[in-house]
């Protein structure tokens, strides 16, 4: 039995699913998402959510799995990764994560969040301030009291820029000081094996324009189309990601087709580059350079060869 959680990480479009379901093959793994969007059943098409046809047979886990309704947070993720975990060890299986949500890694490595003391009166101020039309004040206020976490968070994700405000408020510090101050706090009883895949920029970039192309021919659009119909009134939280609110724009007569897809692919590189500074942050155990030429065989062997 492998002793650590082989944890493939690297920025979107990296082939990250593909590998894992080829070493969970290899080792009688299950793969578990790591990721804060393809949690959400309703999104299959713009979170790149694996078919059943890309699993080959492979059992995964936390993928369409929560409504698009329901918020998860960091901590929660932490928890229901730690029962997926427990529950594939139960059949002696082998759990693999798998994911580029470098905030969620950060909450299985580190506790993040978990001493963060939450003070209603706090929140609902924050809560109040957002509505009243001052997010652009408060994304300024975070981007001086805190600049490296500031570049992790959007105007328009309203639930952790007043969270990371709460706990500036609560505590007197920032939260990329309350997350370095966990670090060497690691979760009990998970060893994770970090695995990232390294990619030269230029091949990550044309790996996204690929990528964006082939999601809108299988019906993105449609997809947050329905979704919009579906919930109307709601102000929903994946809708906040790269790819949905540009073809929102599309679909209000705010941007045009032409400009759709080239839109989508910057704001997915300029993400990608943030996750790459991320990660060059964290504890990395093994990293594998790759290359359009990289043979996912010959990948799975250097993690068998590190893990065993």
């Amino acid at each position: 039995m492998i002793d650590a959680i082989p944890t493939i990480l690297a920025p979107t479009a990296s082939g990250k699913t593909d590998l894992a379901i080829n070493l969970a093959k290899k080792i009688d793994g299950e793969v578990i998402g790591l990721d804060s969007r393809q949690i959400y059943e309703q999104i299959p098409i713009g979170t790149a959510q694996p078919t059943k046809k890309d699993m080959k047979g492979v059992t995964h886990h936390l993928i369409g799995y929560k409504s698009v309704k329901e918020p998860v947070s960091a901590g929660q993720y932490a928890k229901l990764v730690h029962s997926c975990i427990e529950h594939i060890r139960s059949r002696e299986k082998i759990p693999i994560l798998c994911g580029g949500a470098g905030l969620y890694f950060r909450a299985l490595n580190s506790g993040i969040f978990d001493q963060s003391k939450s003070e209603l009166n706090i929140r609902k101020n924050l809560e109040d301030s957002y509505d009243s039309g001052n997010a652009q004040k408060m994304m300024n206020t975070l981007k001086k009291i805190d600049p490296e976490y500031y570049e992790h968070v959007h105007i328009n994700n309203r639930k952790r820029l007043i969270r990371a405000l709460e706990i500036y408020e609560g505590t007197g510090k920032a939260p990329s000081e309350h997350f370095k101050n966990q670090k060497n706090k690691p979760t009990p009883n998970l060893n994770l094996f970090s695995i990232y895949l390294n990619w030269n920029r230029s091949v990550l970039r044309d790996r996204i324009s690929k990528r964006t192309a082939k999601m809108i021919k299988k019906g993105w659009i449609d997809e947050v189309k329905n979704l919009i119909d579906k919930y109307p009134e709601l102000n929903l939280h994946p809708l906040d990601s790269i790819g949905y609110r540009q073809i929102a724009s599309y679909l209000n007569n705010s941007l045009s087709l032409e400009n759709l897809e080239s839109e989508i692919n910057t704001k997915t590189y300029q993400y990608a580059v943030k996750q790459i500074k991320w990660f060059k942050k964290e504890k990395i155990e093994l990293i594998i350079n790759m290359n359009s030429k990289t043979n996912i065989s010959r990948a799975v062997k250097k993690i068998l060869s590190a893990i065993n």
